[in-house]
């Protein structure tokens, strides 16, 4: 079997909060966003055997606690994918995958199949301007809720441990929040920062106001900051070190 292969970071302490994994990387997306950081991998091939690629986990096996499949959009491949989960879960590795939702049936498949520990489910705005702004029909929009019910509903009933809707987020996107708010429940919402081109960034002030607005848990992630939780004007560190500024959080 192959893959269409995008890359592999061997060790990464970021992809995962509270754990060192690798990321393998797939190559090809239906999607098209503007700012996305992988645009060299979302179309082309470069195919590798899965044994290739399995060796390369292999490799960090010492290092890691975990697997990230992440692209492009890794669950365009669903043998490929769930055949690498499988050997994942033989070395005893916990399997993450970063997801646009557009395939919920590889999701369905491999939470039935304990496959898979964790999910980043990247909701990108309002579903009414999902067509508009990455160019993709209704139907699209439709799979995407559907990965979105499958996640929740399997998070409930705890046969998916970890699950996070998160929102990229730019200036003038901010309205956005919260209605993914609303749309996502009580699953946990990962505040992203945008980075594309001249655009001014929203920094971690801007997405903290964000936070305090919908009145809920986040996580906040920024380049400045890496990832941090935040509640209702507390700073969580490590789980439970409460700080009450990011500047105390900075050095630490």
């Amino acid at each position: 079997m192959k893959i269409n292969f995008g890359g592999f970071v061997p060790l990464s302490t970021v992809d995962w909060r509270g754990k060192a994994v690798c990321t393998v990387f797939f190559r090809g997306c239906p999607v098209r966003c503007y700012y996305c950081h992988n645009r060299d991998i979302q179309t082309g091939e470069d195919l590798h055997e899965v044994d290739e690629i399995e060796d390369m986990i292999r490799q960090s096996r010492l290092v890691i606690s975990g697997v990230i499949f992440s692209g492009g959009e890794a669950t365009m491949q669903k043998d490929a994918i769930i055949e690498l989960a499988r050997r994942c879960k033989r070395m005893n590795l916990a399997v993450g995958v970063q997801t646009n939702g557009v395939f919920p049936e590889t999701l369905e498949e491999m939470i039935k199949e304990s496959l898979v520990d964790l999910v980043h489910l990247d909701i990108k705005t309002r579903w009414e301007h999902y067509p508009r702004m990455l160019k993709v029909g209704p139907e699209t929009v439709l799979k995407i809720k559907r990965s979105l019910e499958i996640c929740k509903e399997a998070y409930k009933e705890g046969t998916l441990p970890e699950f996070q809707a998160v929102i990229t987020l730019f200036p003038g996107r901010e309205e956005d929040v919260e209605y993914i708010s609303r749309e996502t429940g009580g699953v946990e919402l990962v505040l992203q920062q945008g980075v594309w081109g001249s655009i001014p960034p929203l920094r971690f002030e801007d997405l903290k106001k964000i936070a305090d607005k919908i009145k809920r848990r986040v996580s906040i992630r920024t380049r400045e900051d890496g990832e941090v939780i935040y509640d209702q004007n507390r700073i969580l560190i490590a789980g439970s070190m409460v700080l009450n500024d990011i500047t105390q959080a900075r050095r630490k």
